[in-house]
This record gives structure tokens, C-alpha cells and sequence, in this order.
């Protein structure tokens, strides 16, 4: 399942970020992680951005060390099991609008950030991936910085954007052309 939206609301969320991050930080341009929480939007929508196009196919392989019994289902001892963990991410139960765009998954109804037992990027457990708070940090960062110094849009003559992934080892979107407009300093 692909993210399912227009051109113009694709590109709305990128505009409330931006407002948002101004009216928070004004002309700062000191900032880190640690001021998530004071922007419940923006860190709503980098966790929506990864939950609508999880980037792996698959989990790691593991093998069970013993007999386990899961939901009326018997897995014997040293069976393969692969995670997918992109189901519980598109899962209707879990999420409102599962194949849709909307940040408004992780807010609850006075705009407050709720992490959600559901987002399962970085794996759970004694599994969860090594990386996931360097990678946390970096994302929101780089997405903060992106948007306070650009107003991306598309290029001229452009109609449309394809959302076709491109699939490998990871998902990643296809290369196209975007532009990047430098926003006046705040």
C-alpha cells in the first residue's frame, strides 16, 4: 500500500510545520532534540512520514530456542521466524486512516504528541534496533533544519510526483527532481 494523497495536501503538512517551528523557536536558530515535545505537530509528522513507508520488507531473521505456542499456532523449536513489522504500521486496527498520510495518528485531541504502542519502526524488545536514538535525533534535526531553511515545492511544468517505490533490500522513493527554496531568514 502506497501513501494516498494530492499534490496540495501532500504539501499542506510541510506549511503547518514550518508555522509551527516559527511560532515555537521564532528567529532561534538553537535547537535540538531535546525541544521535541515543544512541537507536538512537526514530531507528529516524522513519525507518520515513518510509519506510512516503513523502509524495510522484512525483519531480521531469528531463530525460536524452544517449543512456543502463539495464538492457538505451535511453533517448534529452531523454526525461522521473520517479523513483519510493516503490517502492525498499516494495521486498520491500530491507525485511524492506515493507507493515508495523517500525522494526526500520533495527536490526540488537544494537539498533544501520543506515542502510540503500535509504531514499531525500530523493532521492540531486546531486538529493537542499536541505532534507533541516534537515528530519532537525526531525524529530527535534519527535518527541522530542512524546513526552517527551505520551502520545498515542485518543479515548474510538473504535474505530479510518483509515490511508485523502489524496492530492494530497503523501499526507498524513486529520484525526482524537487526544488528547494531558501525561506527568508526568521
Amino acid at each position: 500500500m502506497l501513501f494516498q494523497a494530492s499534490i496540495d495536501s501532500r504539501w499542506l503538512f510541510h506549511r503547518k510545520v514550518q508555522k509551527e517551528l516559527e511560532d515555537v523557536f521564532g528567529s532561534s536558530q538553537s535547537f535540538g532534540y531535546q525541544d521535541r515535545k515543544k512541537v507536538p505537530y512537526t514530531n507528529a509528522v516524522i513519525h507518520e512520514i515513518q510509519r506510512i513507508q516503513y523502509v524495510f520488507l522484512f525483519g531480521v531473521p531469528r531463530q525460536n530456542e524452544k517449543d512456543v505456542h502463539i495464538l492457538g499456532y505451535h511453533i517448534p523449536k529452531r523454526t525461522f521466524i521473520v517479523a513483519d513489522l510493516r503490517s502492525v504500521l498499516v494495521d486498520p486496527k491500530q491507525w485511524e486512516t492506515p493507507d493515508k498520510f495523517n500525522p494526526n495518528h500520533f495527536l490526540d485531541k488537544d494537539g498533544n504528541f501520543v506515542a502510540k504502542e503500535a509504531f514499531l519502526p525500530f523493532g521492540a524488545g531486546t531486538r529493537v534496533c542499536l541505532g534507533e536514538q541516534l537515528a530519532r535525533i537525526e531525524l529530527f534535526v535534519f527535518f527541522t533544519r530542512l524546513l526552517r531553511a527551505f520551502t520545498f515545492q515542485i518543479p515548474e511544468g510538473v504535474k505530479d510526483l510518483s509515490l511508485e517505490p523502489v524496492v530492494g533490500f530497503t523501499v526507498h522513493p524513486i529520484r525526482q527532481k524537487l526544488c528547494a527554496v531558501p525561506r527568508p531568514t526568521v
